[in-house]
């Protein structure tokens, strides 16, 4: 087991902020590629006006990645997937595309800022995927969820 990885009360507890969080970040970042972005896109040189585009369309896939999976836990939390199939092997949290150093130092400020939160907030998620799979497969987290069942 990950022993970086939260108890399954702690982790249905993060659930709600880092939704909050997502959608406030979401926000942000379409507020700032709507408005100021584009009048600072405009300045930059093709290159970077290039991979300013792909980067908000990056940041634009991690945000979603991260907000379809803390909806598919709640959703879980509250018993709404009982009973269905999961896809064998389907990973839960979709792949961030990466983000290199040398094409954020093109960017402006603003949306350098934006980028690395939403890469944060993908890695903080990622983590609890991660350790949710490791506390499911634990053969002793198995044996104690037997025994809550039985009393």
């Amino acid at each position: 087991m990950d022993r970086f990885a939260p108890p399954p009360s702690l982790h249905h507890r993060l659930i709600g902020p880092l939704h909050v969080e997502a959608m406030l970040l979401a926000d942000e970042a379409r507020a700032y590629f709507d408005l100021a972005g584009k009048r600072e896109r405009g300045r930059l040189d093709p290159i970077a006006r290039v991979a300013f585009s792909c980067e908000s369309l990056k940041l634009t896939t991690r945000l979603m990645h991260v907000i379809s999976w803390l909806l598919t836990q709640r959703a879980r939390q509250t018993g709404e997937l009982e009973g269905r199939p999961v896809a064998a092997g389907r990973r839960s949290l979709g792949i961030s595309p990466d983000t290199a150093e040398e094409v954020l130092a093109l960017l402006p400020g603003t949306a350098r800022v934006l980028i690395d939160a939403s890469i944060d907030l993908y890695r903080r998620v990622e983590r609890l995927d991660a350790a949710q799979g490791a506390i499911a497969a634990s053969p002793a987290r198995s044996m104690l969820d037997k025994l809550s069942a039985s009393f």
